[in-house]
């Protein structure tokens, strides 16, 4: 089986909980962004779409559509993804957690802010990566950041919305520390990216993304979640999950196993 990274990349993964893989993705671009318009000409209706307190262009926010949009489900179960993904989370199995698509028009004065993924999902478990692939040009100045080493912090944050309120406002968890107040007590690291590359990063990464304040570029991303050996199934009882899988009767702590989290490889 082909390999597709190198041993100093998949390192860089494990001791920072992110790196960068140039040009993986490069045939794929067209295919990719096909896909993005369907999926923003019929969003699904979880879909959400914020706007910045002046206008502007929108940031388009939307997952869980891979099985009714043909240009993601060919990328996910033909592209090198599920590979890419076993050689990071060093993983015999590899199983489609969600896809995800973030989609800031010129001029969208809405930022991501800085959270992690995991305390969000409904799942659990020491292997994942999330591949987040531009589709356009992406300057070091309005890519996504990253508090290198907050994998391993032991932490878990209150999950918020991308418009800063709170998902769940009694889930018990702690507010993220003020990142961009304080940015020199962190290491933060972002790279520019293009077309093709991915970012790959573990669930528990904390990370986020300023506004685009361009006037004409638009900044289209496809971020594809995968799961590796051993995640289990976890049910928040009275906590509201994003996505919410609410179709999904499985037990907290089971195995992974139902049709929306199709296996990849292994």
């Amino acid at each position: 089986m082909t390999r597709y990274l190198d041993d100093e990349t998949i390192q860089q993964f494990h001791d920072t909980g992110v790196t960068v893989l140039r040009g993986v993705f490069k045939d794929w671009v067209e295919r990719l962004q096909a896909g993005v318009a369907a999926n923003m000409a019929d969003p699904d209706p979880n879909a959400r779409i914020y706007t910045g307190k002046d206008g502007g262009g929108r940031f388009f926010v939307d997952y869980c559509n891979w099985a009714r949009i043909p240009e993601y489900k060919d990328f996910i179960f033909n592209s090198p993804a599920a590979q890419i993904g076993a050689e990071l989370m060093d993983s015999k199995q590899v199983q489609l957690f969600h896809e995800h698509v973030l989609v800031k028009e010129a001029q969208a004065g809405v930022p991501t802010p800085w959270h992690q993924d995991a305390p969000y999902y409904c799942v659990d478990g020491p292997k994942t990566v999330s591949l987040w692939i531009p589709l356009d040009e992406v300057a070091r100045e309005t890519t996504l950041e990253f508090v290198a080493g907050s994998h391993k912090w032991g932490k878990s944050y209150r999950p918020q919305r991308f418009d800063g309120t709170a998902l769940n406002d009694d889930d018990g968890l702690e507010e993220i520390p003020d990142i961009n107040g304080n940015r020199d007590d962190f290491d933060i690291v972002g790279w520019a990216v293009s077309p093709g590359d991915a970012i790959a990063f573990d669930y528990r990464t904390i990370h986020g993304a300023p506004a685009n304040s361009s006037a004409s570029v638009q900044r289209r991303a496809f971020s594809l979640r995968l799961v590796g050996d051993d995640v289990r199934f976890v049910r928040r009882e009275g906590i509201v999950t994003s996505p919410p899988f609410k179709q999904v009767t499985l037990q907290s702590g089971s195995p992974l196993i139902a049709d929306e989290f199709p296996q990849l490889l292994g």
